[in-house]
C-alpha cells in the first residue's frame, strides 16, 4: 500500500492575540481561520477535500491547536501573532502501523445517535442526540473497533462545547478520550486518521493522534 500524504501542524497559541481570542470564542471563526491554511482552489466541500481536522488541547502550561490536512498547509496565511507553529509529515506514522502495535491515543469526539421515530413517521429522520457517560464510552469503543483499534484503556474528559457568536448554539457535545490500544487493522486505522471519526469535524472533533505506547 502506498503511504498516504498528510501533515500535522502543532500551533502553540498566543493567548495575547486578538485573532486567537476571537477564534476561541467562536467556532465558526476558528474554522474560517484554519481554512486559510489550505489551497483556495478546492471548490465545494473544501474542508473534506483538504482533509482538514483540528483539535484544541489545553494544559496548565499551554493552549495548543493541532491541525491535520492531506493538502499542503501555508502557515504564513495565519495572523502574524497567532502562535508558534511546527509542521511534521505523518508518513512515518502511517508506515509504522502494523497489526499488534501498542499505541497511546487521544481524540476529541462528538458522540451522538439519531433518535428512532415511530413506524408511522415515514420518510422522516429523527433528531441527532448527544451522548454522555457510559453511552458515550460505548459509542467510542464501537467506533474505535471499526477504526482498527482494540482499546485497552480509556479516560473520558468532557469538554466545553464549541461556541458560536451571533447564531443558534451548536447542538453537540465534545468528549476527549485518552488511553492505550492495540492496532488490529492498519488500513482501517489509516483511513480513520485521514478522514476523522464521528460528527462535528468543522468544530474541533474527530482528529485522532497516536504515539508509541512505550513513549515517555
Amino acid at each position: 500500500m502506498t503511504t498516504p500524504t498528510a501533515v500535522l501542524a502543532r500551533i502553540r497559541l498566543n493567548l495575547s492575540s486578538r485573532a486567537v481570542n476571537r477564534d476561541l470564542r467562536d467556532a465558526t471563526e476558528m474554522h474560517r481561520t484554519l481554512m486559510k491554511l489550505v489551497p483556495d482552489d478546492l471548490g465545494d466541500s473544501a474542508r473534506m477535500r483538504s482533509g482538514l481536522l483540528y483539535r484544541l488541547d489545553v494544559t496548565e502550561n499551554a493552549t495548543t491547536l493541532l491541525v491535520q490536512a492531506s493538502a499542503a498547509l501555508t502557515a504564513e496565511r495565519l495572523p502574524a501573532d497567532y502562535g508558534e507553529i511546527e509542521v511534521k509529515d505523518l508518513g512515518p506514522v502511517f508506515a509504522a502501523l502494523r497489526h499488534g502495535l501498542g499505541v497511546r491515543y487521544r481524540i476529541a469526539v462528538n458522540p451522538a445517535k439519531r433518535e428512532r421515530l415511530p413506524l408511522e413517521a415515514k420518510n422522516k429522520r429523527g433528531s441527532v442526540v448527544p451522548l454522555s457517560g457510559p453511552d458515550a464510552d460505548q459509542w467510542w469503543t464501537r467506533r474505535a473497533t471499526e477504526a482498527g483499534l482494540q482499546l485497552k484503556t480509556l479516560l473520558p474528559t468532557p469538554l466545553d462545547p464549541a461556541r458560536r457568536r451571533g447564531g443558534p448554539p451548536l447542538r453537540h457535545s465534545l468528549v476527549r478520550y485518552d488511553g492505550t490500544a492495540t492496532v488490529t487493522d492498519p488500513l482501517a486505522l489509516t483511513t480513520a486518521i485521514l478522514s476523522g471519526i464521528g460528527r462535528g469535524k468543522p468544530y474541533g472533533a474527530g482528529l485522532l493522534t497516536l504515539a508509541p505506547a512505550t513513549a515517555a
